[in-house]
């Protein structure tokens, strides 16, 4: 199921699990490309300049936090693909990221088969 000219933008204010997630994507060869972002308004400025096929946005960070990054950056492009990830599954929080316009999401800590799932499901769908 490789896509070898997948551009992913993986946005986490810890560089560790900035690492941690490009290793599963990596290793599960859905990516060909990783930019990254450690904060949301390096987010969005990231997203203009790389214009990535997929985006992984932790909520919680400084600047501009996951939720406020995703809705700039459905403004720039209403079809962008991003995949929220959370810490603790706070449903509202989720809810309301799904709402204004995240396609999935993923929960700390990773489960590396769940996260290549969710991720190869959403690069795929049109």
């Amino acid at each position: 199921m490789s896509t070898p000219a997948t551009k992913i933008l993986i946005v986490d204010d810890a560089s560790f699990m900035r690492v941690v997630l490009k290793d599963i994507l990596v290793s599960h060869g859905l990516v060909s490309q990783v930019y990254e972002a450690g904060d949301g308004l390096a987010a969005v400025e990231s997203y203009k300049q790389f214009k990535p096929d997929i985006v992984t946005m932790d909520i919680n960070m400084p600047k501009a936090d996951g939720i406020q990054a995703l809705k700039s950056i459905i403004q720039l492009n209403p079809k962008a693909k991003v995949v929220m990830v959370t810490s603790v599954e706070q449903k509202h929080i989720v809810q309301d990221a799904i709402k204004s316009g995240a396609r999935d999401y993923v929960v700390k800590p990773f489960d590396r088969s769940n996260v290549a799932m969710v991720i190869s499901k959403v690069i795929r769908a049109r």
